[in-house]
């Protein structure tokens, strides 16, 4: 495996850096991020390279073959990805890669605290990572693959997906704060109504005709 290396501030993307998650075509679940390298971030981008050719250099010392054209884990935003389709609008102008662990990692902030809620750490924010190359040769499928350290969190950024953050929502507009009481427009009891006189009751006295036995 290549040296650690700790990018520049990048856009993160995908964040799955609390809970692991199964991928798609099975497996054990692993956490993972996806990370937009800067273009203009040429120092991060050639620590990569070199960390790439180190890994590839890793194989051939033990005895892994990999074809001329090994599959390598960054991408260019700007290109298209293998099914042909490009990539979305935040890839533009970035070098894209995808780095995944069994292991979770350590968040921790810009002053490097630990990082508790998931909330803090989402697709938009801006971050770096540390991050490691390796030769793999899984399933038929030789190529060199990355793998992640740790995660920090720098600044906030806009979400990924038109979702906002509870900062963005509520620490624009102050809330509104008033002196002015509002008295209940209710009544505090039931109003008391007088009570109608009642008509005396009528009994009929008169007996009907008829032939009635008396004991």
């Amino acid at each position: 495996m290549s040296a650690t290396i700790v990018t520049g501030e990048a856009r993160l993307s995908y964040v799955n850096v609390f809970t692991p998650k199964a991928s798609q075509n099975g497996g054990d679940p692993k956490y993972s991020v996806t990370v937009l390298i800067p273009k203009a971030d040429v120092s991060t981008k050639q620590a990569i390279d070199a960390a790439i050719q180190q890994a590839i250099s890793e194989a051939a010392e033990k005895g892994i073959q990999l074809p001329p054209y090994p599959n390598i884990p960054i991408h260019d935003g700007d290109g298209t990805r293998q099914s042909g389709d490009e990539y979305g609008p935040e890839c533009k102008g970035h070098w894209v890669f995808t780095a995944s662990t069994k292991q979770k990692p350590e968040v921790v902030d810009a002053n490097v605290q630990p990082i508790i809620s998931p909330t803090e750490v989402y697709s938009g924010c801006y971050g770096r990572v540390s991050i490691r190359f390796y030769p793999y040769n899984s399933n038929g499928r030789k190529g060199i693959g990355c793998g992640l350290g740790n995660v920090q969190k720098l600044r906030d950024g806009e979400p990924l997906g038109g979702g906002t953050t509870a900062k963005e929502d509520f620490g624009r507009v102050p809330y509104p704060q008033t002196s002015q009481q509002y008295a209940p427009t209710y009544p505090q009891s039931q109003p008391q109504y007088a009570q109608q006189p009642q008509a005396p009751q009528q009994y009929n006295t008169a007996l009907p005709l008829g032939n009635y036995d008396f004991l």
